[in-house]
């Protein structure tokens, strides 16, 4: 007859408990570290607005091209208090979402397509080596010709630039199974649809992350770049009308407002990384080292 006790005993124990004392010594070292990074980072952020402060009230600069932090934080929390900002701020980010969301389909669907077909794969190589190096940037003038000043020229620059990104991080995921894997997924009967959705996909998602992540950074980019040089609706427009009117200080809250929303998508997408990856070996080990 079996113990209850010794059955009650046994069941689902606490991570911390089966870690070993390296293991917890090596957490503390790497919350210590990342702790670390934040604090040098604010210090640097803190030391740059200080000495940017000095050179403007000093009168190292003109204060009328370089106004201090202070006066632009105040133009800035009056841009936030604006609906046109906020309409700005908007349109850019539709911009953003639709490019993202189009990079995204095209590129899982045609890096498993071309990823998991040996004759794609080695047939389409020197196309994509020779488009991948054609700087978005060269295309403005066929999207203007194309789509005038409309939100499509923006997605067109967004779209060709970030689309290689993410095939090519798709084309290292599908390469990067391991056909033992594979191959094993096969022998216990598991047919295509089940063998990409268990074997393949699995193992491509941390390269489609990255892609992912690169391509949200890339694409705010590009939507800025298209309403600064093309005139398409949002924040870069809005900085062109105030650099038009001769409003410096404006000029430079909405660059630090655009800055600040980059380094809020960046955030978001490590967060959204970690989270989604939570089962993989690198995010893992980060908890860790």
């Amino acid at each position: 007859m079996v113990d209850v006790s010794e059955t009650v005993a046994v069941g689902p124990m606490d991570e911390s408990a089966t870690r070993t004392p390296k293991d917890r010594a090596r957490l503390r070292k790497g919350i210590g570290r990342r702790r670390q990074r934040i604090v040098l980072g604010l210090t640097g952020v803190v030391g740059l607005l200080i000495i940017w402060e000095a050179t403007a009230r000093w009168g190292f600069v003109d204060a009328r091209y370089l106004p201090p932090p202070t006066v632009v934080a105040g133009e800035l929390v009056h841009q936030f208090a604006s609906a046109s900002f906020w309409t700005a701020l908007g349109l850019t980010m539709r911009t953003w979402i639709i490019g993202l969301a189009i990079v995204t389909v095209a590129g899982v669907v045609l890096g498993f397509v071309i990823g998991l077909s040996p004759f794609l794969r080695r047939y389409t190589t020197s196309t994509i080596e020779f488009l991948r190096p054609i700087p978005s940037v060269a295309l403005i003038p066929l999207a203007v010709l194309v789509f005038g000043v409309r939100v499509e020229s923006a997605l067109l620059l967004i779209v060709y630039a970030c689309f290689w990104q993410m095939l090519i991080q798709m084309l290292y995921g599908v390469s990067d199974v391991d056909p033992v894997a594979v191959d094993t997924a096969r022998t216990f009967g598991l047919g295509w649809f089940a063998r990409i959705r268990y074997v393949v996909w699995p193992s491509t998602l941390p390269y489609l992350m990255t892609g992912l992540r690169l391509s949200a950074t890339i694409a705010l980019v590009l939507a800025i770049t298209a309403e600064l040089v093309i005139g398409v609706p949002g924040l870069g427009t809005a900085i062109t009308l105030a650099q038009n009117g001769a409003r410096v200080t404006t000029v430079y809250a909405l660059t630090v407002a655009t800055g600040v929303l980059g380094l809020v998508i960046n955030l978001l997408m490590r967060a959204a990384e970690t989270r989604i990856l939570a089962w993989h070996s690198s995010v893992r080990g980060e908890a860790i080292v």
